[in-house]
């Protein structure tokens, strides 16, 4: 029986995932088997990563929050703060309240005042 050598299929297959691999380090990134193996693996991290950053960004929000509020007033905290906007039915996300925290101290100041005023 003669020998088949790959066609134009498998050899655009390999193509693919070793351009993939690119930038893996050493066998990874060169041998077909390991490349494939390495591509797959990245591919499940990624999908896994894109719910996982949701729930990182959120957190980070929270704590930035939290933060600019105990800086206002050191015996308030995030919770009573998020509680009093929903009592005055402020509705702005978490995002957005951490990006006038960090960058509109002012705006977050009056945002403050009108949750606290809800509590107290």
């Amino acid at each position: 029986m003669s020998r088949v050598r790959p066609g134009p299929v498998t050899k655009s297959r390999h193509k693919k995932v070793l351009k993939a691999a690119k930038g893996y380090y050493g066998a990874r990134s060169r041998t077909f088997k390991t490349a494939a193996q390495a591509v797959d693996k990245a591919l499940q991290y990624a999908t896994r990563d894109r719910r996982v950053k949701k729930r990182t960004f959120r957190s980070l929000w929270i704590q930035r929050i939290n933060a600019a509020v105990r800086e206002l007033e050191p015996s308030f905290n995030y919770n009573k703060f998020i509680y009093g906007l929903s009592k005055a039915n402020v509705l702005v996300d978490r995002k957005i309240l951490s990006e006038l925290a960090v960058h509109e101290p002012e705006a977050f100041k009056k945002i403050f005042e009108i949750a606290k005023s809800e509590i107290v």
